[in-house]
């Protein structure tokens, strides 16, 4: 029997991580789905899956319509949201310095 945990809920499917990342770069904007979908490299039937993920979470929320779009963003006024964005960011930061080291390391050689 399979085990799941909260933590693999969230991340166990590679088009919400991709989406999550598309959400997080872009935190101050908001999109239909389809820009989010085609910004975040993501095919339809993978994208609505996970997409239904976000929205019952709140992660992703919507904020507007126009015309017959409706427009959504990341909510960044949720507590986990906002620790998602961090993670993110400290992830980004400790591969760009051990980027940065190595380069250092193959300078000084």
């Amino acid at each position: 029997m399979k085990q799941s945990s909260i933590f693999v809920e969230y991340f166990d499917d590679p088009s919400l991580v991709r989406i999550m990342n598309f959400l997080i770069l872009g935190k101050d904007f908001d999109y239909s789905m389809t820009e989010i979908a085609e910004g975040a490299f993501v095919g339809w039937t993978s994208f609505t899956r996970a997409w239904k993920t976000l929205t019952e979470k709140k992660v992703a929320v919507h904020t507007r319509d126009i015309g017959r779009a409706k427009l959504y963003k990341l909510n960044t006024n949720d507590p986990t949201v906002k620790r998602m964005i961090t993670f993110h960011w400290e992830i980004l930061k400790e591969k760009t310095n051990k980027m940065l080291s190595k380069k250092r390391l193959a300078v000084a050689v």
